[in-house]
């Protein structure tokens, strides 16, 4: 059982930044997994954001590439994303994920307004 926990969101400005945090939990070889993002706006499908591999490699939707950062924390188990330059299309409910037990946080929510 794994358990994912989303915080730091919040609302922001156009141009302004936030940074999300994804703790996890349970039984979790923390450091070998890939950890995902996903954001869900209203009435849309889920759509995925960013991943981090263990091995450093990192990839991101083209919609954010160059504004957010994915990064991890394997002493801690967390992974985080730092959001800059947000737009208001980035507002949605923010997913952490990860991939090999196929677990879900309850989401954190991100409003930008212009």
């Amino acid at each position: 059982q794994v358990q994912l926990v989303e915080s730091g969101g919040g609302s922001v400005q156009s141009g302004g930044s936030l940074r999300l945090s994804c703790a996890a939990s349970g039984s979790i070889f923390f450091s070998a997994y890939a950890m995902d993002w996903y954001r869900q706006a209203p009435g849309k499908q889920r759509e995925w954001v960013a991943t981090s591999i263990n091995s450093g490699i990192t990839s991101y939707a083209d919609s954010v590439k160059g504004r957010f950062t994915i990064s991890r924390d394997n002493a801690k188990k967390t992974v985080y994303l730092q959001m800059n330059s947000l737009k208001p299309e980035d507002t949605a409910v923010y997913y952490c994920h990860v991939e090999y037990h196929d677990s879900w946080g309850q989401g954190t929510q991100v409003t930008v307004s212009s």
